[in-house]
């Protein structure tokens, strides 16, 4: 079984910054891609970035530019640097990653979200 815990989220103001972590633990032999998504209320969840074991990166317009993911897979950590927030941006973010096990099976997992709020 894989964990994923999210950490980083909070208040800032509009134009500040974030980084938001999620740290894999449990049965895991590798990690594909790693992802972040997120909510706002009464919205779908989205695909805001993603990164690939090669460290092939993908953004959603909306954050290209502000947003940058990365990983350590060292540590089977990844992260969300954000800069330049906007209010728009304000949602659960959620972290998302699927790889291999030591059981030599296949794993998709979610992290529990964290807040991020832009307000003034």
């Amino acid at each position: 079984q894989v964990q994923l815990v999210e950490s980083g989220g909070g208040l800032v103001q509009p134009g500040g910054s974030l980084r938001l972590a999620c740290a894999a633990s449990g049965s895991i032999t590798s990690i594909d891609a790693m992802d972040w998504y997120r909510q706002a209320p009464g919205k779908q969840r989205e695909l805001v970035a993603s990164i690939s074991s090669a460290g092939i990166t993908y953004y959603a317009d909306s954050v290209k530019g502000r947003f940058t993911i990365s990983r350590d897979n060292a540590k089977n950590t990844g992260y969300l640097q954000m800069i330049s927030l906007k209010p728009e941006d304000t949602a659960v973010y959620y972290c998302h990653a699927n790889g291999l096990t030591t059981h030599i099976t296949g794993f998709a997992s979610w992290g529990q979200g964290t807040q991020v709020t832009v307000s003034s």
